[in-house]
């Protein structure tokens, strides 16, 4: 099986819409950041615990789908929140803890421009020989 190159895909959906931009790609992780808008805030004005976890599961998945070279897709997402937060530039990074022929496990770190942690997840995924079936009934 070739290992595709995700780096060049563009980014698209949802991401896009948060502005996820992605700036290392390799089997062994991934680097994105994005910037913290108004429109990615809740209520009381900081920024919305969906959006970390959105970005934990694209960031794991890229990870496992570089790594594999094929379809995975998330079985299990924990995103923990650390650090509530209102404005700047946010960068996640993750590291393989499990690589197996089923299955993986990606460690998430999200942190602020000052280096502090703002969330940290963990995602499962399986590893699929095909996407072809998934969500069709």
């Amino acid at each position: 099986m070739t290992k595709p190159d995700l780096k060049d895909l563009p980014v698209s959906g949802f991401d896009a819409l948060i502005g996820l931009e992605f700036e290392e790609v390799s089997q062994d992780g991934v680097t994105a950041s994005f910037e913290v808008r108004p429109e990615l805030q809740q209520p009381y004005g900081i920024l919305h615990g969906g959006v970390l976890c959105s970005v934990v599961e694209t960031v794991g998945s890229m990870s496992g789908a570089a790594w594999y070279g094929g379809a995975v897709v998330g079985t299990s997402n924990h995103t923990n929140f650390l650090r509530a937060t209102r404005e700047g530039r946010l960068t996640a990074k993750s590291t393989p803890i499990h690589r197996g022929k089923t299955q993986q496990l990606w460690d998430i770190d999200i942190t602020d421009s000052q280096g502090r942690l703002v969330a940290k997840g963990q995602l499962r995924l399986a590893n699929l020989t095909s996407p072809d079936g998934i969500g069709r009934s």
